[in-house]
């Protein structure tokens, strides 16, 4: 069942809550894999609402070699090489946060109008680079289609508050599109997706990312996790029992102290993030901020498990 909206807006004062993460990969392979390197960015961020307490992750087989840096937007990557035969990978992570509302008193209608955000993300000769323009392109899995732009100009008209523009893009979604678990993979066409008007968090937020760009607005993929039972009285959002996503789009002058310039927009579960999602790491598109990847020699065929748990360590506890 759908999840009803909620913005941290409402809120009569500022919360904040403790979560515990448990993420499990495993492979099974039906041959020995006899070498492999992977990537892992399961590590999650800190930032002005999200402090990241205590991080944990082991490998078995134990690796050859262990490396950890960040990339270019900041993320924590993890990378390991196997160089023993073996049937079997478990990547296990352990996370321990502290967030804090992000958009408390949040006025949408006092953001720039959606005409000045793109004056601002348009190049200029001699102008001074804005670095926000680079989610403002094409990427590979979100492509710029004519017919996202239509769908998206309803929401996005120039003399709109972008803020308000793009959270009304989020209901829409949320409104015309069926969550449908195990109905997409990553292969599948952003178009398909706007056609068959079904699928996964993940579809959604490449679907709203290509929207956004189309009409020359800067948006961002976000990966985290939910919530897998919320408080009492709270409904249980979608996409809890596993990597959830979401998008965040540039909104220049937000006035929300730890939001910084981006707003963080959830059509999944028609929401704006807050105490229930927490942040893993944001790119172009799911191909940047993928959980656990890696190339292997040897394998065969393999089966692939992936196990999240998120729950509160604490209840949640207003601001002294």
């Amino acid at each position: 069942m759908a999840a009803a909206t909620v913005t941290d807006a409402d809120a009569p004062a500022e919360p904040s809550a403790r979560l515990s993460v448990e993420h499990e990969t495993r492979y099974e392979y039906a041959y020995p894999v006899e070498m492999a390197h992977h990537i892992a960015c399961l590590r999650p961020l800190s930032d002005a609402a999200q402090t990241l307490r205590v991080f944990e992750m082991s490998v078995l087989p134990q690796p050859a070699q262990h490396s950890t840096r960040r990339d270019a937007y900041g993320n924590s990557r993890a990378y390991f090489a196997l160089n023993v035969p073996h049937t079997e990978l478990v990547v296990k992570a352990r996370s321990e946060v502290e967030i804090r509302s992000r958009y408390h008193g949040l006025r949408p209608e006092q953001s720039l109008h959606i005409a000045r955000v793109r004056e601002r993300l348009t190049y200029r000769k001699k102008a001074a680079f804005e670095p926000a323009s680079e989610f403002s392109y094409a990427s590979p899995y979100v492509p710029l289609h004519e017919e996202l732009r239509a769908y998206a100009r309803e929401s996005l008209h120039p003399s709109r508050p972008i803020a308000q523009g793009a959270i009304e893009l989020m209901h829409r979604i949320h409104s015309d599109f069926r969550y449908a678990p195990a109905s997409t993979d990553i292969s599948t066409p952003l178009l398909e997706v706007l056609h068959r008007r079904e699928g996964v968090c993940q579809d959604f937020a490449h679907l709203m990312l290509g929207c956004l760009r189309a009409c020359g607005l800067a948006a961002r993929y976000t990966s985290g996790y939910l919530l897998t039972q919320p408080p009492p009285g709270q409904p249980r959002l979608l996409g809890a029992d596993a990597s959830h996503a979401w998008v965040s789009v540039w909104c220049p002058g937000l006035d929300a102290p730890r939001a910084g310039e981006w707003l963080g927009l959830d059509p999944t579960n028609d929401c704006l993030p807050g105490l229930h999602h927490i942040r893993v790491a944001y790119g172009r598109d799911f191909g940047d901020v993928t959980p656990l990847r890696g190339v292997i020699r040897g394998g065969g065929k393999h089966t692939l498990s992936v196990r999240v748990t998120t729950l509160p360590l604490d209840e949640p506890r207003e601001a002294a």
